[in-house]
């Protein structure tokens, strides 16, 4: 099938893949019932969701994101670090207490994913693993009948997003990544006004993205004996194991892995997978992908941390368009068209501490102020409205309809971040077919839509 003809609607066909009932008693709170037998009068209508992951996204943004909504509950936390896993039972224990005015102890810890989601009580999960844990988790997930919030990226390599997005469209399981930009304003508006044609014809557009820096060589160190290293590492080659390559052990600043390429690209997915997911959104490409990609990077020579640093790629789309991919641009994403240019960006907003800030830029602005005073109006192009992504997750499960993120465009937003970053790593211009998703001539590209996985964290 041409997989640019497939509609965002018919994504995900919508029928309860829970498994039969039955009850759980919670300290505090009335007797849940899982929610493939939700009815409109039943006694309780939460939805039973677990957390896999527990580090500092998920303590800040994934779990209060779920737990400030009455119809679901947090009734399970997974880690492999066994004091994390133990910090967040607390966090989530604490929550409820305070919410409810009661002594609540009902949230059961697991360090064991697949134990989790052989829970037949737990409905939906939210992954905020590292990146390279993130599509073998989903499948499981998906193929046990969860519903999933995932953080984003999608997937460490085009392969593992393709499979991803197969099994979930297959299991009918709600799925929603965390591209959150797609819940503010802004963003939904810079992208109606460009796809209304408000900057006349689209010709470019520009993404700009932070960097990250080289570190020092690291020692090796023992293992935690809070740590399950071995499962940490999952289908990425097994090296030794020093602080910086994980995440503290005290505290929950950033996570060393996010600047070792063994467990993800670094910022081109890292935020690459938030600012053209929502420059898809305005260029209407949101379920296909480039047709050629180049660019340049620089990466460490030495030291630990050895994603890419500045660097600048350029893709090309098969409407014309083409995007340019850079550090040196402006945090946000410029539309440049026919007829003046939009311009959009988070603004002030943090989802973390360590998220950078545009500072004094707005977070919409336009060539001329007349563009985004503009109405749009009812029998235009209305996209897809959310005020909160978390919710809009937890609302389509209640509802079975579609959220906002849905599988098949996380993957295309992921693999087009994947396509800028082996541009970077061959530093030379590449073709692409995005119905077959695969470069054209060129075997020494196609060999890095995959990587060798480990034994026996292995995708089946």
């Amino acid at each position: 099938m041409n997989k640019d003809k497939i509609t965002r609607r018919g994504f995900l066909s919508r029928s309860a893949k829970t498994a039969a009932a039955s009850t759980l008693a919670v300290t505090g709170f009335p007797m849940i019932v899982p929610s493939s037998i939700f009815g409109k009068n039943a006694p309780s209508n939460r939805i039973n969701v677990a957390a896999i992951g527990t580090g500092r996204i998920s303590r800040i943004h994934d779990m209060p994101g779920v737990w400030k909504y009455d119809f679901a509950q947090l009734m399970a936390v997974c880690d492999l670090d066994t004091k994390r896993a133990e910090e967040a039972r607390v966090l989530v224990n604490q929550y409820y207490s305070s919410k409810t005015g009661k002594a609540f102890d009902g949230v059961k810890v697991y360090h064991d994913y697949k134990e989790l989601i052989s829970n037949k009580d737990i409905d939906a999960v939210v992954i905020s693993t590292p990146d390279h844990w993130h599509a073998l988790i989903a499948i499981a997930a998906a193929r046990a009948g969860k519903h999933i919030y995932l953080q984003k990226p999608t997937s460490l390599t085009i392969e593992e997003g393709r499979i991803l997005s197969d099994v979930v469209r297959k299991s009918g399981v709600t799925f929603q990544i965390g591209s959150q930009q797609r819940s503010s304003e802004q963003f939904r508006y810079a992208a109606e006004l460009v796809r209304n044609g408000r900057i006349g014809q689209l010709k470019n557009v520009y993404v700009g993205l932070p960097g990250d820096p080289s570190g020092p060589d690291e020692p090796e160190m023992p293992v935690p004996p809070n740590l399950n290293y071995d499962m940490w590492l999952g289908s990425t080659p097994e090296v030794y194991y020093t602080e910086n390559r994980v995440h503290p052990q005290n505290g929950y600043d950033r996570p060393g892995w996010l600047r070792c390429e063994q467990f993800g690209a670094g910022m081109i997915t890292g935020w690459g997978a938030h600012h053209i997911d929502s420059a898809h959104w305005g260029m209407d490409t949101e379920l296909t992908g480039p047709v050629e990609v180049w660019g340049r990077a620089e990466f460490p020579k030495s030291g630990l941390w050895d994603v890419h640093g500045i660097f600048r790629t350029e893709a090309v789309y098969k409407n014309g368009v083409k995007m340019v991919v850079s550090n040196e641009i402006p945090n946000g994403i410029k539309f440049e068209g026919t007829e003046g240019w939009i311009f959009v960006t988070r603004g002030n907003y943090r989802a973390t501490a360590t998220d950078p800030v545009a500072g004094e830029t707005k977070p919409l602005d336009a060539s001329d102020p007349k563009i985004i005073q503009s109405k749009i109006s009812s029998n235009e192009v209305n996209l897809y409205r959310s005020a909160d992504h978390h919710g809009n997750w937890l609302e389509s499960i209640r509802d079975k309809k579609e959220p906002i993120a849905p599988v098949e465009v996380a993957h295309r937003s992921c693999s087009a971040c994947l396509l800028h970053h082996i541009a970077m790593k061959l530093d030379r211009k590449l073709k692409w077919d995005p119905d077959k998703e695969k470069f054209i001539n060129d075997d020494e590209a196609n060999k890095m839509l995959s990587r060798p996985q480990r034994a026996p964290y292995v995708i089946k």
